[in-house]
């Protein structure tokens, strides 16, 4: 399916249905400026009949609309128009694009709203995204037909032509970075091993410009005393990996930028078991590395000015007869020891050594991703990921980034005086700190392995996996959350 800019002009429109958006108003059908008098007295009439105001979200159907070559009319309410945010352009867009695949049609036009409130790329940018991720479907195991429409015009002013083009091309790049994720993390374990996502990797940047990708393996991962990741792949046959990308950008930069992200394909929660129930959905708990790749699989479209670092460590976490033991004791890259009390808090034993490689790299900055705490969940719900910083400045330019992208994120504290809880009795450390703020001693405990470089975690165990439709532009399975926020962070960091 293709998406592209036309010029508007409505005598020559040709498509099987026009999408027109109106803010709420009692007399919002006149906002329908495609229509011609008598034809808007008779919509103002079917949405005076249907209650249709203009309410966010609200479609009203109209069938042949008046307008040659066209056979449906979908108006689409966005609120308050002193409230539009584009988050809500590109939420109902994501609605009505469902409502437009029931259609057995095969074009359908989009008039572009709001481009004196954001700008025309803007909106382009957001409308594209929202058909894209809305359009999503995970067809690996179950086929299903696809929809017949080919074509997606978004209709502008022939002086918005050339901005709503760019707005098209980066909004592709937005939503291809997502699905990439989705795909990755929507693959179950028997085919999602640490070896195929390391697989997947190299596939998804091979041949990429300005990307180069290494790869540490067992014997590597030994000689270089990662402890963290070689303990949790004790319980599994499937060996353990470090995958080290690098974009580098055409002209020098000193300036460089770390991404982390966990890769744990299965996890069982090693000898402390998960309850099955808790088990049907630990796919994803390697979605932190998957945001990594697919924000590799799009940087070169994206062109930051600066060296992008993509890291992840990527194991399965299995019960057997060599799996690591509550009470065990192993050694970090940086030389601290942890006393593994729980098995099932084994993210951020793999992203210890992550995080300490990075910080070996001496980057301006680190960021990780993790599905690493239920107790985040507890905190804040499905839908919001938990930012902890060690440096204020990274993370309000995170929740900027996150808010322009629409991913719901808020930060928490990383409370000094919990530190005390992380302390080991035998050890340097401890993996778990009680029962009590699970969220920040995570939090506190990576802080460990960053020493002073400005780091950011971001605990996306909600919103990485929807288990019930969230949006239409969320639907139940792997949402791609995170990587769309990168993606924002890093042009603002091109700014910057």
């Amino acid at each position: 399916m293709e998406i592209l800019a036309k010029k508007l002009n409505a005598p020559d429109l040709q498509s099987d249905i026009v999408v027109q958006f109106v803010s709420q108003d009692k007399t919002c059908v006149q906002q329908l400026t495609l229509l011609h008098d008598d034809v808007r007295s008779h919509v103002a009439d079917l949405a005076k009949d249907e209650g249709f105001v203009g309410k966010p979200s609200d479609l009203l159907w109209v069938h042949r609309p008046g307008l040659k070559g066209v056979k449906w009319l979908l108006v689409v309410g966005l609120g308050k128009k002193e409230e539009v945010s584009l988050d809500l352009v590109r939420s109902a867009m994501a609605t009505a694009w469902q409502s437009v695949k029931s259609k057995s049609i095969s074009s359908v036009s989009v008039h572009v709203w709001g481009v004196e409130l954001f700008g025309g790329r803007e909106v382009a940018e957001a409308m594209t995204e929202a058909v894209r991720l809305a359009d999503y479907r995970f067809g690996r195991y179950k086929k299903e037909k696809d929809h017949p429409i080919k074509q997606v015009a978004l209709l502008v002013d022939a002086k918005l032509f050339v901005a709503a083009q760019k707005g098209i091309v980066f909004g592709e790049c937005l939503a291809k970075g997502t699905l990439v994720a989705r795909d990755l993390v929507n693959t179950p374990g028997l085919h999602m091993s640490p070896s195929d996502l390391v697989e997947h990797a190299k596939k998804l940047t091979k041949g990429t410009s300005n990307v180069r990708m290494r790869v540490f393996d067992q014997a590597a991962l030994e000689r270089m005393g990662a402890g963290g990741i070689l303990g949790v792949a004790k319980g599994s046959d499937h060996p353990p990996f470090l995958v080290h990308m690098v974009y580098a950008p055409t002209k020098k930069t000193k300036k460089k930028i770390a991404i982390v992200g966990k890769g744990v394909t299965f996890d069982s929660g090693g000898i402390s078991i998960k309850p099955a129930d808790y088990m049907m959905t630990m796919k994803c708990d390697m979605a932190g590395a998957a945001d990594v790749i697919g924000l590799f699989s799009v940087l070169s479209d994206v062109q930051p000015s600066m060296e992008v670092h993509g890291i992840f460590a990527t194991v399965e976490n299995m019960p057997s007869g060599g799996a690591l033991r509550p009470g065990d004791v192993i050694e970090i890259m940086n030389k601290k020891t942890v006393e593994v009390l729980n098995t099932d808090a084994e993210g951020r034993l793999i992203l210890a050594d992550a995080l300490m490689y990075a910080h070996k790299l001496k980057p301006d900055a680190i960021i990780d991703l993790a599905t690493l705490t239920g107790a985040c969940v507890v905190a804040l719900g499905e839908e919001i990921t938990g930012v902890m910083s060690n440096t204020p400045a990274l993370a309000q330019k995170i929740l900027m980034a996150a808010a322009r992208a629409g991913e719901k994120m808020w930060e928490l504290p990383l409370e000094k005086n919990y530190r005390k809880l992380i302390q080991g009795d035998i050890s340097d450390l401890k993996n778990i700190g009680g029962r009590w703020g699970g969220t920040l001693t995570a939090g506190l405990f990576l802080q460990e392995f960053v020493d002073k470089t400005p780091w950011a975690h971001l605990d996306i165990a909600g919103p990485a996996f929807a288990e019930r439709d969230i949006s239409a532009l969320e639907k139940k399975g792997a949402t791609g959350h995170g990587v769309r926020t990168l993606i924002r962070f890093l042009q603002t960091e091109n700014r910057g």
